[in-house]
């Protein structure tokens, strides 16, 4: 008797399968869209990286996340990537070349030995844009003004765009009086705060030795709440004495200046001097993005890190740029059914039936005129009873049906049948490519004054 592997993939991983890939391509087209127009242009690099290329920086935690990738035999030690920022500082210590500043984005998979949960998987795809060669603050409010672009787009209404300093963090810590050899684990106590609140910070400062004043002191300046110009003023005034405080102050100050000019309103971004987020790297500017409801963690991540290319090359350069978490954007959008009726079940827009093999020519040459105008047409295959083609089409979701029996095709017809309303009409052949269009186009303008519909209520 045949011995059979039960049929299952690791844990953290999954199947998209092709309703889910149909919503998962439009997030991403949504993105992509986005990010040329801001002028980013596409990058791919290698699945896997050489371990030295990957180790070293994102920090102990984070470190021992990275899958080892090697093989028997192998003569290179390699290991799949953690995540897009560090191969791009490679290739930019690779080709000097590039024209700065260089603006790419890329769209792959990472992977990550992290505890599967909700909206946290092994392997995700992430949705990168950087720019390399800059030190202005407009490429960093450029970064905050994609992500309002694309959550905007998507739908979304209701999100913060953290955004916080490195050199701010720092000094906060220096005026607390926190050791500088301490301050690499302050960034990490710090960073769990939504996760385990202040009596776990407190908690966790208190193992690391730090005296009972400076947390109280540290504590009292990261509590610091209000809109962002009543934030930086206060920091200002608490720490101004501090030239790191004072440049991170001042760098996010010229940061929301840009975004105000960029019309990105202020109810979708706050300083928050609490957010540090954990990888070592960055050396200014940070943000995150996260959503309340569903509690699910941010969605967004970035920041600018002017010292990493410096890793692999003499000659290092500015670098900044965000990050979309698209499974966790995917996962939202799904709970609170985000997604466009028209993005469906399947990508076919008609079925062509086939009714038997004298008829097979007549169809097969209707689809491909179909298909030659822009119509995602499905054939299928085999001669049966239109009641079982009907049946089909209705399961996998397809829109509209063409029909060519005998009948019609004696009259010079096809009939189009609308599969939603199950209304259906005689078409003259030579017309049924154009009547197809008007249906799709009028299905789609429906769509359309829905959701004008929806956002007119939302502001209202």
């Amino acid at each position: 008797m045949a011995t059979f592997i039960k049929p299952r993939v690791p844990r953290g991983m999954r199947d998209i399968l092709p309703e889910q890939m149909i919503r998962r391509q439009y997030v991403i087209d949504v993105i992509r869209d986005v990010f040329e127009e801001f002028g980013f242009e596409p990058l791919q690099t290698p699945a896997m990286e050489l371990s030295e290329v990957l180790t070293g920086k994102y920090g102990p935690d984070a470190e021992k996340l990275i899958y080892q990738a090697g093989h028997t035999g192998g003569k290179e030690d390699i290991s799949l990537r953690y995540d897009l920022s560090v191969p791009l500082c490679r290739v930019v210590a690779m080709y000097p070349q590039l024209p700065k500043p260089f603006k790419r984005y890329q769209i792959d998979p990472v992977w990550r030995a992290e505890r599967p949960q909700k909206g946290r998987y092994r392997q995700f795809f992430q949705c990168d844009a950087d720019t390399v060669g800059s030190d202005s603050m407009l490429a960093d409010a450029e970064n905050v003004n994609l992500i309002y672009q694309v959550l905007s787009r998507l739908g979304f209404k209701q999100f913060e765009i953290k955004i916080n300093d490195r050199k701010l963090i720092t000094g906060i810590g220096q005026f607390s009086g926190v050791p500088t050899a301490q301050l690499g684990g302050l960034y990490r106590s710090i960073d769990k705060l939504d996760k385990i609140g202040l009596d776990g910070v407190t908690a966790e400062l208190r193992e690391n030795e730090i005296p009972e004043d400076v947390i109280k002191k540290l504590l009292t300046l990261l509590q610091i709440e209000g809109d962002s110009t009543t934030v930086l003023n206060e920091m200002q005034e608490q720490l101004g004495d501090l030239e790191i405080a004072r440049e991170g102050t001042a760098e996010l100050k010229e940061l929301i200046g840009y975004l105000t000019t960029l019309g990105v309103p202020e109810e979708c971004y706050k300083v928050n001097v609490a957010m540090v987020r954990g990888l070592e790297y960055y050396t200014g500017p940070i943000y995150e993005t996260v959503i309340e409801e569903p509690k699910i963690g941010s969605i967004t991540g970035g920041g600018r890190y002017d010292e990493l290319i410096g890793s692999f090359s003499k000659q290092s350069f500015p670098a900044t740029g965000t990050s979309f978490g698209i499974e966790r954007i995917i996962d939202v959008m799904e709970e609170f059914d985000m997604f466009p009726s028209t993005v469906g079940k399947t990508v076919t827009q008609v079925l062509m039936t086939f009714f038997d093999d004298e008829l097979m020519k007549e169809s097969l040459k209707l689809a491909t005129q179909l298909r030659q105008g822009g119509i995602r047409t499905e054939v299928y295959f085999r001669p049966t009873k239109l009641s079982t083609q009907m049946k089909y089409a209705d399961t996998k979701g397809i829109p509209y049906a063409v029909i060519l029996g005998s009948d019609e095709l004696a009259a010079g017809n096809a009939a189009v049948r609308d599969l939603a309303s199950r209304e259906q009409e005689n078409v003259p052949l030579d017309k049924v490519v154009e009547r197809i269009k008007q249906l799709i186009k009028t299905s789609e303008g429906r769509q359309h004054s829905k959701q004008m519909k929806v956002v007119l209520v939302s502001q209202e």
